[in-house]
């Protein structure tokens, strides 16, 4: 991804990932949270697939695909699926954007430590407004005490699972076509969920206009467009962003080659 792209991808990100929250619950009211992923990710893959023998492009293989897989459950079933159980459970779309917007703090943190890269004095001070931010969000907010429990441990899940997959992603993940990266990531979610929305829900779900509206958005405007730009902006040089990463003698310790 070029720079000037690099440089607009985390807005459009920005946009259509935060409106995924309200219209997830929205979808949430016709369908278990099992159910709605499964069918999310079932009709990605169907929409990937006839883009193969147009566009030929090369399949990853071996470690390449095994990683791409990797963080595709990391996002796709333990991050989405704990965030959708949350919001099924009672918690607010707000309540869970609070929890789960501590991400770029988790990541910041643990990078040095894990992919051998450091974050930069003025992202520093980026990060603590944010987390300023989100603390006054938190106290001002008293209805988040009246919470479920459950469903904010699952929210808290959900955002271990999404650190984890950035940073696992950092490490290990290599440039591949967005189409075959999203449909293996898809075809993992699909495989998870499937079965668990067969066996708890049903496959049950109410077929109004709405949620056939809310599918489209979830699997144009977050499975195919946000998680493409999420990817390539975890793999972009952290430059971009104010992260430096560490000396090439030692920055081949943690990176395998493509």
């Amino acid at each position: 991804m070029s720079r000037p792209l690099l440089l607009v991808a985390p807005i459009v990100f920005l946009l259509l990932w935060s409106a995924g929250f309200a219209i997830a619950k929205i979808g949430l009211l016709h369908a278990g949270p099992f159910t709605l992923l499964a069918l999310r990710y079932a009709i990605a893959v169907l929409v990937l697939l006839p883009l193969i023998p147009v566009l030929k492009p090369q399949f990853p293989r071996g470690r390449a695909a095994w990683d791409i897989a990797v963080v595709g459950f990391l996002i796709q079933v333990a991050y989405f699926g704990l965030c959708y159980i949350a919001f099924k459970s009672g918690v607010s779309a707000g309540g869970v954007a609070i929890i789960v917007c501590l991400q770029p703090i988790l990541v910041s943190l643990i990078a040095p430590w894990m992919v051998g890269e450091t974050v930069s004095s003025g992202r520093w001070i980026g990060l603590f407004l944010g987390l300023t931010g989100a603390v006054t969000v938190i106290l001002a907010r008293s209805g988040i005490a009246h919470e479920p429990p459950l469903g904010l441990l699952c929210a808290v899940g959900g955002l271990i699972g999404m650190t984890a997959a950035t940073l696992y992603e950092k490490r290990f993940g290599v440039t591949t076509h967005p189409v075959p990266a999203n449909l293996i990531q898809y075809a993992v979610g699909a495989a998870f969920t499937l079965p668990l929305a067969i066996a708890t829900e049903g496959m049950q779900a109410d077929w109004t206009p709405e949620l056939f509206g809310v599918l489209a958005y979830l699997i144009i405007g977050n499975s195919l467009v946000a998680i493409t730009l999420l990817l390539a902006m975890i793999r972009a040089p952290w430059q971009l962003c104010g992260v430096h990463s560490m000396p090439a003698s030692t920055h081949h310790h943690f990176h395998r080659s493509a």
